[in-house]
């Protein structure tokens, strides 16, 4: 059963939509029943669960990547065949790598940052690039670089939330997984993610580059880093379905969209797994686990410079807000500052993790002086303007902060 759009602006007329959906979510399917049906993945076949006929096209968020020497070889041995000014020895050169967060419709300002700085003329190819939520749908076209800047303005200021989001608020709550269907989402992410966009990220990635996206295993309860030009690379009939499925899962918001189910095989057996917003465990990311950067580049004779671009697409100050003491706002309003913190905690924790391994840090968000409010989940207004704003500060030469927040106040 559905309702009309207005209940769910009614709702949620907040861009904090994801969070209203989880509390919304939350209390009203704790008397009912999932109407999901399907053959989860028991425990103790977690570990050897594999979409069948890929290889290796993934790892775990939450630990050192098995076969990570292996990969790095690769890696290098592809660079120097197809880029070999980047990792010639005596050369002064720079390797950027982009992480792009989560943010729901400001992802609008990443994709106008990105814009910008093509005007700007600064933009760096970057050697890896890697997305969660939001950011996942940004990510493919900011590793093909500035000749698709088209595919990310109009995804960020053509399409709106009765575009988006088809309500399905009573079918929540008698037991439906999600407050809203994800085939609208699910038919944008196929309009601009066809098989020219997979065969150029195929194509980038045999030059060494990598386009990485993240989802959270829901049984796991653990973050997983898809290796999406590994995925594009396949001659498995169904890499373009898993291709766009792995970029529906990680856009996911728990109790707004429901979540992605991907086939898998263990132990001879056809399973599934349930895969939500790659936000759900770290809205940001970079490198998996305790992963030693500077050791394999030792190893592998990698001298060049590293830099790391963090887009973090929302504004990294708390927000003073005046909340109503009724269950939906209190609730709405925790989990807001909830996600805010582990947002903060993220990029703390790229902020290390670029130190120990010798990279250069640079941040970049929403300005704390935006003022345009979001009257709906995906305002195209607001949407449009924070785009705008976006392109304007990356063409002006954005100035990326070079520590997280509070982290100067430490010192």
């Amino acid at each position: 059963m559905r309702v009309g759009r207005s209940v769910v602006l009614q709702a949620f007329g907040t861009r904090r939509i994801g969070v209203s959906a989880i509390v919304f979510a939350s209390l009203a399917l704790t008397a009912c029943a999932a109407s999901i049906i399907r053959n989860p993945v028991p425990q103790n076949l977690v570990e050897q669960a594999e979409p069948a006929g890929f290889g290796e096209i993934r790892t775990w968020g939450d630990v050192p990547p098995k076969g990570i020497d292996r990969a790095m070889a690769v890696k290098v041995r592809q660079t120097r065949k197809h880029r070999p000014k980047i990792l010639a020895r005596g050369r002064n050169a720079t390797l950027s790598y982009l992480a792009i967060s989560g943010g729901g419709g400001d992802g609008a300002f990443g994709a106008g940052l990105l814009a910008g700085w093509t005007t700007a003329g600064t933009r760096p190819e970057f050697d890896i690039v890697t997305g969660v939520s939001t950011g996942a749908l940004i990510a493919p076209f900011a590793f093909l670089g500035s000749d698709y800047d088209r595919q990310l303005r109009e995804v960020y200021t053509k399409y709106s939330t009765k575009q988006l989001v088809e309500p399905q608020i009573l079918s929540a709550l008698f037991g439906g997984a999600a407050v809203a269907d994800n085939s609208e989402l699910a038919q944008l992410i196929a309009r601009y993610v066809d098989r020219d966009v997979m065969g150029a990220v195929a194509r980038e990635h045999n030059r060494g580059r990598r386009l990485l996206v993240g989802t959270t295993n829901l049984d796991a309860q653990r973050p997983v880093i898809w290796n999406m030009g590994r995925i594009a690379n396949s001659d498995n009939p169904t890499a373009l379905e898993l291709f766009r499925k792995v970029l529906l899962a990680s856009a996911a918001i728990p109790g707004l969209f429901p979540p992605v189910l991907i086939k898998v095989k263990a132990d001879g057996k056809q399973l599934e797994e349930m895969h939500v917003d790659g936000g759900t465990t770290g809205q940001v990311f970079f490198l998996p686990g305790q992963l030693n950067l500077k050791r394999l580049e030792r190893k592998y004779g990698v001298t060049a410079r590293n830099k790391l671009y963090v887009i973090r697409n929302s504004k990294t100050a708390p927000a003073f807000e005046p909340v109503r003491a009724t269950t939906m706002q209190i609730a709405s309003r925790s989990i807001a500052t909830l996600i805010h913190s582990q947002s903060l905690g993220d990029l703390l924790r790229l902020y290390d993790q670029a130190k120990s391994n010798g990279i250069d840090y640079n941040l970049a968000s929403v300005p704390e002086d935006f003022n345009v409010k979001s009257n709906e989940p995906f305002d195209l207004e607001y949407m449009t303007a924070l785009f705008d704003l976006g392109r304007e500060l990356g063409a002006g030469g954005y100035k990326w902060a070079k520590t997280p927040p509070g982290v100067a106040a430490r010192r």
